[in-house]
């Protein structure tokens, strides 16, 4: 039996690419006994982003009776390659495409993790194509599996901090392309739930944290580089990348018809500028902070999460410590910053 993921088996530090990518991808006890009552295989739409290498090699770790089956374009050879190798089995599909996804196969699960982010105000129309048109293609066509789908914390109207943020009763106001059109992928798994019974979640992501990318690699790079951290966004809920795999795979054991929102976070939200203090005193360097905090945010409450799947298990100052260590060694990164510090929903 391989290593469950648990606060008493995390490494004091992080070293290598190789060590990062078997640790996000380690599956808890939980998502083991969860998924050994899931019938049916898992297929991935968007397996090739950022998240979803990880996401379903941990599947196909927690499950390894089942097949595990991950669909993207694929530009990148290698990666199809490196999946395959772990036991994810790859379908070549632009999801664009409606004739290619209508021969997909019919899986039992559906872990729906494609979209469009950054570069929407260049060319919204696309987003909204990513975001809204293709999930009701796959609502269609997956209309008798379990369709859990990502989407994000944006899609609230901002909340105040103090009061901890909205639960899932809110209902989505959003400013901008981007959160309006992921508004619109909620809508259309909603609108495919409801008149054929498909069960789902469509989970709402607050910030996951990889060592390569994420709020903390952002603080952390602007406190080890001596610039100014713009503190306006104050407060930010922060989630280990591999509890929030994890957590998003449980959600198939506990979908709901109609499908229904779960937010994916942190059990707190946590503050920009002590997170900023804690990367100065391991990097010996005195923040810099630029702006007044505002009461207000994107915030949410995982309080439902919690009462499902428990606490994460790698908690905040250990994802600090891990990130310190890999900033000051000039570990790999991806280059893609979050923007969490955008306020006007323009990405």
């Amino acid at each position: 039996m391989s290593e469950r993921l648990n606060f008493e088996s995390l490494p004091h530090l992080i070293e290598t690419e190789e060590a990062l990518e078997e640790l996000i991808s380690r599956p808890t006890q939980g998502l083991v006994d969860d998924l050994a009552e899931v019938d049916g295989d898992i297929m991935v739409l968007g397996v090739a982003g950022k998240v979803g290498p990880s996401l379903a090699r941990m599947a196909k770790r927690a499950a390894p009776d089942k097949r595990v089956i991950g669909v993207a374009r694929f530009t990148d050879a290698d990666l199809r390659g490196e999946l395959e190798g772990f036991g994810v089995e790859t379908i070549k599909c632009d999801l664009l495409d409606r004739d290619a996804v209508t021969a997909l196969p019919k899986v039992r699960n559906i872990v729906y993790m494609a979209g469009k982010k950054f570069g929407t105000n260049e060319d919204p129309s696309f987003a909204w194509a990513m975001n809204a048109t293709v999930p009701a293609t796959i609502a269609d066509h997956f209309r008798d599996s379990r369709i859990v789908a990502f989407s994000t914390l944006c899609v609230y109207p901002f909340g105040v901090v103090a009061h901890n943020g909205w639960d899932e009763s809110v209902e989505p106001r959003p400013v901008g392309d981007y959160p309006n059109s992921c508004v619109g992928r909620e809508r259309a798994f909603q609108y495919g739930s409801h008149i054929h019974g498909t069960p789902g979640r469509l989970a709402r992501l607050n910030y996951a944290i990889d060592l390569r990318y994420g709020v903390l690699h952002d603080i952390a790079s602007w406190v080890w580089r001596g610039e100014p951290i713009a503190i306006e966004t104050g407060h930010a809920s922060v989630i280990w990348q591999g509890d929030a795999n994890a957590q998003i795979l449980r959600c198939l054991k506990h979908a709901t018809s109609p499908t229904s929102p779960i937010n994916i976070g942190g059990p707190e939200q946590a503050s920009v500028r002590a997170i900023a203090h804690a990367f100065g005193r391991l990097f010996g360097k005195e923040p810099i902070f630029q702006g007044v905090e505002q009461p207000t945010g994107w915030v949410n409450s995982t309080f439902q999460a919690q009462q499902l799947f428990g606490y994460p298990n790698v908690p905040l100052a250990r994802m600090i410590e891990w990130v310190a260590h890999w900033v000051r060694n000039d570990g790999p990164v991806y280059d893609k910053p979050t923007r969490y510090e955008v306020r006007d929903g323009l990405f």
